[in-house]
């Protein structure tokens, strides 16, 4: 017997009991808490905008973003900045974004995070690869807690779903936190 199997055998012998996991009696409490979100969120290190009725998203993305020289999106309502051809894009092509504008399906107001599957982004990477990150998000589509959010995905069928939480940040480096090291600098989710 070699030493892999031997550690293998070893480990698989000393596995302890499966147990059947424990009964939830979670009870669903009110959506569309915007102001926890956006605390949250803003906790983080993202931002958020809740649109009032006379703006509009493009509106709003030129004055939070006027030095952006190239805004894409792949939510159809953004026809200015749509990217059309997206099945055919080669990802590198993304590199000099500025503002990448996706829709998510909904937000988690204990953690500030978005919910979105390659339906909504068409493109994996994009929302990884800009500079800087704006989901738009419904206020009535604003779930509570992880409980809930598990609860809306978990009989739908995706191949690709994430939720993305603030800008990218680490801490590694001389333990001096880092924002945008390895991802968008900033996310700012605009709430309707």
């Amino acid at each position: 017997m070699s030493s892999r199997e031997a550690i293998l055998a070893a480990v698989k012998k000393s596995q302890p009991e499966l147990l059947p996991l424990p009964q939830q009696d979670y009870v669903s409490t009110v959506p569309g808490d915007v102001q926890r979100f956006s605390d949250t969120l803003e906790s983080i290190g993202g931002k958020s905008y809740l649109l009032n009725q006379e703006e509009g998203v493009l509106e709003v993305i030129a004055k939070l973003f006027p030095d952006a020289k190239r805004v894409v999106s792949v939510d159809t309502s953004i026809t200015v900045h749509y990217l059309h051809e997206y099945e055919s894009i080669v990802h590198h092509s993304l590199q000099d974004v500025d503002v990448a504008i996706i829709k998510a399906q909904f937000g988690v107001a204990e953690n500030g995070a978005v919910w979105v599957t390659e339906e909504e982004l068409k493109i994996r990477v994009m929302p990884f690869i800009c500079e800087h990150l704006v989901a738009i998000v419904d206020a009535k589509e604003i779930v509570p807690n992880m409980h809930e959010a598990y609860n809306r995905i978990g009989l739908a069928e995706y191949g690709f779903g994430v939720f993305i939480a603030g800008p990218s940040k680490t801490a590694d480096i001389e333990q001096s936190l880092v924002l945008g090291a390895h991802g968008p600098k900033s996310m700012t989710v605009l709430i309707r």
